[in-house]
């Protein structure tokens, strides 16, 4: 009989810490189609402009020099999931598309973003720079590249098309920031994040001169 309710007390336990874990996710899909009402997003050294194709809401961020973004605003992440579906262009040097978090303001914030052109390259050095984590304004690409070479990027696996949408996925489990592509089970790139920043801001992200389309932004805080 004790064996019985020790057994019965553990079960109990189990589905208590899964209901509580469960009850303390919360999922939050942002209306990309308000992205320019100033309400809700703010943007930052782009044009952000929503489009509607046959039911399939994106948005698309155009390239102009400096890096940019559109960000939610009164939004704070920690810890969590963001994903979406991302498309840049297979045009060498000239496509830089990502994810931002952590924000703290226009030039303070991390980002997982990637270098489409660099996806299918034959050149095993380019292949192993397309997807990158940085943490601005201190840890550059060019800072991390030189001082820690292969550790903070990555080839992608599998290959997406470069010039088509690919999924993204970034699970931020502070320190530890890990990104699946194309619901892939093994993560394209796992790095210990580089900013002691326990929350901030979450945005789309374009890189220098680069355009981009987004779409299907879902964000699950933990």
């Amino acid at each position: 009989m004790g064996k019985r309710i020790q057994l019965i007390l553990v079960v109990s336990i189990i589905l208590f810490i899964s209901v509580f874990s469960f009850a303390q996710e919360e999922t939050f899909v942002p209306d990309l189609s308000k992205i320019t009402n100033g309400n809700s997003w703010g943007i930052f050294n782009r044009i952000a402009v929503p489009k509607n194709e046959n039911g399939n809401l994106s948005v698309y961020l155009n390239g102009q020099k400096d890096d940019g973004f559109v960000w939610l605003k009164d939004f704070e992440f920690d810890n969590g999931i963001i994903e979406a579906d991302i498309k840049g262009k297979n045009v060498q040097g000239n496509s830089f598309v990502g994810i931002a978090f952590h924000g703290a303001n226009d030039t303070t914030y991390e980002v997982v973003y990637f270098r489409p052109f660099n996806f299918l390259s034959e050149d095993s050095v380019r292949k192993s720079h397309s997807v990158q984590y940085i943490s601005h304004p201190v840890y550059t690409w060019f800072k991390l590249r030189k001082e820690h070479p292969g550790k903070y990027e990555n080839t992608v696996n599998p290959v997406p098309d470069p010039d088509s949408f690919f999924h993204a996925k970034v699970v931020v489990e502070r320190p530890k920031v890990s990104v699946f592509v194309n619901n892939a089970e093994e993560p394209s790139l796992v790095v210990n994040e580089l900013s002691e920043r326990t929350g901030g801001w979450v945005g789309l992200w374009t890189g220098n001169y680069s355009d981009g389309t987004f779409a299907n932004l879902k964000i699950i805080k933990r």
